[in-house]
């Protein structure tokens, strides 16, 4: 399987068994980052920003496969309900920041004002530029609260996000992807790209650095960002040592009920 480069040669993608392997891997690194997280009380926040279609829930996914929902948690949050658009805009994020031992991880965050809401006229320019000035306080402010910002900019050419769209178009299961909203940004690829410019200008600090993902290739993306994620945090193995389970104790005088008393749903696959 090849991939164009930028400069019209065939780079070579990754093979399906190789990654497979890698991929399995760097999931394991992630199992002993979580136990260290929980072991050390940290709280790490991920956001996960990029154009539609560039691989950002599928780079979460494969990171929270094999960990423990109980103390990785994916928010991924709906449009603001009007209530909260009178709220003080980081304030329904806030809501969702981890406690300690705890990871986050925000497909599409804050950010949404400095993108969607910018190119789609859904915040003010007041609104606007008073999120470009406050955000790298907020971010800041997290910062020295204790909390580790890590945050991702998936990176898509126009090209490789058009046969996105048309492969969901034709996905019966991936069709649900295609909101309106993503749609409409087809028509707005150089709006989108000065409002990514700026929001870098402004948000892109020291403190608080974007790390690009180039994300034409699926499982090079996978693979880099999740290995990436895995350096930003120091960690060590707490891997348990080999568990013996204990034997079963012989049952003394339990009698099932029928198994007539109890509900069970259709076994329409069990005779195919």
């Amino acid at each position: 399987m090849d991939n164009l480069k930028k400069n019209g040669t065939k780079k070579k993608v990754i093979s399906k068994a190789k990654y497979e392997k890698e991929l399995y891997r760097l999931q394991l690194e992630l199992i002993k980052l979580g136990q260290w997280v929980k072991f050390k009380k940290l709280k790490v926040v991920v956001v996960f920003e990029g154009r539609d279609a560039a691989g950002k829930g599928g780079v979460i996914k494969r990171i929270t496969q094999h960990l423990n929902p109980r103390w990785v948690r994916v928010v991924a949050l709906p449009v603001p309900t009007e209530r909260e658009k009178t709220q003080w805009y980081f304030q329904k994020y806030c809501n969702y920041f981890p406690a300690a031992g705890e990871i986050v991880l925000f497909d599409r965050s804050w950010y949404n004002r400095a993108g969607v809401e910018k190119v789609m006229n859904f915040c003010t320019q007041e609104e606007y530029q008073e999120f470009l000035r406050s955000c790298p306080e907020f971010e800041r402010m997290l910062i020295r609260s204790g909390i580790t910002l890590v945050k991702y900019w998936f990176s898509i050419s126009d090209d490789e996000q058009e046969k996105r769209f048309q492969s969901r178009l034709k996905e019966p299961h991936k069709r649900w992807k295609l909101s309106p909203m993503d749609l409409e940004s087809r028509t707005k690829w150089e709006e989108y790209s000065r409002a990514k410019d700026v929001m870098f200008a402004h948000t892109d600090t020291k403190q608080s650095p974007w790390f690009v993902v180039n994300a034409d290739v699926k499982r090079h993306a996978r693979l880099n960002c999740i290995s990436h994620f895995l350096s930003m945090i120091p960690y060590e193995d707490l891997t348990p040592k080999a568990i013996a389970l204990p034997e079963r104790t012989e049952p003394k005088g339990y009698v099932r009920p029928p198994m007539d008393y109890q509900t069970f749903i259709p076994e329409i696959y069990d005779n195919l």
